[in-house]
């Protein structure tokens, strides 16, 4: 049975609503990943992408220590700790939603303790130290299929063992395997291209004898079909992913923790890619979460023709937006700008998905109360977006250093935008009301108008530009006295969400008398 719309992936702290798909940020902290090795492997540049990531559109960033590209040396856990401890914590302490990619379990359970709210192991849970790992912490799994799907021992596996001995051993193996394969195919395809040329020949004789001719099907060697057959292919790839599923389960992981991921580019052909992520919907229907992890793979670079790994960022939007239209809700990429862009644009077309949300609004200059009722008028008039209801206008203390006591109301809005697309036609507007930025007072300087993006149903992020739920959400008596013209109990409804609220007596910005009705229509 599919997973409804409505299914939560559970990380840590976070619940993780899949009720759209979310990106996931690859920041590669290592000096060899295929596309990015090297640009972002000291603390500061890698948090600094991180971030930036963030206020692109990213839900998760995905840090990694180790490189996993064909034919990569492994390195040792102790190395991968260094390289990706700092940059978790500070992602960490700067809200992040945040997922470590490694296959060793000590490096797992310390960047888990440091507030890591997802694994995603490489090596699908094999390892037991890293299944009760699992079982003794509360992080979401991603639980990935890296092995062959042919069934032939011709194919170069990936190599998780940095022995160079080893490696050098595998690789001759599997080239001679091959050589001998392709050998095979030409004798077979020779034989029969000399078989089919006699029925032809055998068919023009009859014909004109005046002979009927029965059914002749020509063979242009042992393949018929442009892809391999799906079953076997499928049958080891969501087969592993079950079995490892049951395995973290039985040792205690809960279900909803869990993630499945194909495993794009490891250990497969080109061929055997697209027949997975053309099997994308038989994944889901497994019912866990599917990660699509196809950025700028080796096989995206053979459907799309682009031979340079970081010229692929397109081609992968393009898959990437078909596994989501089939289910797929966690979405692995490098170029986070783009598919954010791409998908937001896609989604608000094929998917309706209107979303409450409330917006806290304050004026302290001029026609304050008449400031808030353009404000409304405005944001009534943003694309995808509809006002449902107004607060009455309440007098506040100044709070966060503002001078003058402030008018604030906060506004009910339905909207299908994705958050940041919905804050920057929010600034727009302060913009259309004459709201100056002074240098040096952001944040506390007189504003005609002053629009928050206080909380947004199933959203949760962090990052420069916004925070969701508003981190200073449940101190602010200015948001949560005028809410409760909206609902019945704003108290509850912020704390079922996670949102800690202050008695009113630690509360900042104290309403101090009720300024009426906002006209705005």
């Amino acid at each position: 049975m599919l997973r409804e719309d409505y299914a939560i992936w559970r990380c840590g702290k976070h619940e993780i609503s899949l009720a759209r798909p979310r990106i996931m940020g690859i920041l590669n902290v290592t000096p060899d990943s295929f596309s990015d090795g090297g640009d972002h492997d000291t603390r500061e540049a890698a948090v600094e992408w991180g971030l930036r990531m963030l206020d692109d559109g990213a839900d998760i960033i995905d840090v990694g220590g180790e490189s996993t590209r064909p034919g990569f040396e492994g390195v040792s856990s102790q190395e991968e700790a260094k390289r990706v401890v700092p940059v978790v914590r500070d992602l960490v302490e700067a809200g992040a939603i945040v997922s470590v990619d490694t296959r060793h379990a000590d490096v797992a359970k310390m960047c888990v303790r440091l507030g890591a709210s997802i694994v995603n192991d490489v090596t699908g849970f094999t390892d037991p130290k890293m299944v009760q790992m699992a079982a003794d912490t509360s992080c979401g799994c991603v639980i990935m299929h890296a092995g062959e799907v042919s069934g032939g021992g011709t194919r170069r596996q990936v190599m998780l063992d940095s022995n160079p001995k080893a490696k050098a051993t595998t690789e001759k193996t599997a080239d001679a395997a091959a050589k001998a394969e392709v050998d095979d195919d030409v004798a077979q395809t020779v034989e029969a291209n000399e078989k089919a040329a006699a029925q032809l020949e055998e068919v023009m004789s009859r014909s004109s004898r005046g002979v009927e001719s029965p059914t002749v099907r020509l063979s242009s060697g042992n393949r018929h079909f442009t892809l391999p057959e799906e079953a076997p292919i499928m049958r080891r790839v969501m087969g592993f992913l079950g079995d490892q599923a049951r395995t973290v389960m039985r040792a205690g992981v809960d279900h909803d923790r869990i993630c499945i991921d194909p495993g794009a580019g490891f250990g497969k052909y080109a061929d055997e890619d697209v027949v997975i992520q053309r099997a994308t919907s038989k994944m889901v229907s497994m019912g866990y979460p599917l990660m699509c992890a196809v950025s700028r793979k080796r096989f995206v670079g053979s459907v799309s023709g682009v031979s340079e790994a970081c010229g692929r960022d397109d081609a992968t939007i393009g898959m990437v937006l078909a596994a989501a239209e089939a289910g797929a809700r966690i979405l692995r990429v490098h170029d986070v700008a783009g598919l954010s862009q791409a998908l937001d644009s896609y989604w608000s077309v094929a998917h309706p998905d209107p979303r409450r949300a409330f917006l806290s609004l304050g004026s302290n200059v001029g026609d304050r109360i008449g400031y808030l009722g353009k404000a409304c008028a405005l944001i009534d008039s943003i694309p995808l977006t509809c006002v449902v209801g107004v607060s009455h206008a309440y007098e506040t203390d100044p709070a966060y250093g503002i001078a003058k006591p402030v008018a604030n109301c906060v506004v009910e809005i339905r909207t299908e935008l994705a958050p940041l697309v919905l804050l920057d036609s929010l600034l727009a507007v302060e913009d259309q009301l004459g709201r100056e930025r002074v240098a040096g007072q952001e944040g506390h300087g007189p504003r005609t108008i002053d629009v928050d993006l206080a909380w947004m149903e199933g959203e949760t992020h962090a990052g420069r530009r916004l925070t969701l739920p508003h981190r200073g959400l449940g101190e602010r008596d200015y948001v949560i006295v005028p809410l409760e013209d909206l609902m019945h109990d704003p108290v509850r409804f912020l704390e079922h969400g996670g949102v800690k609220v202050k008695p009113q007596d630690e509360r900042v910005g104290l309403v101090r008398s009720d300024l009426g009705e906002v006209a705005w229509e």
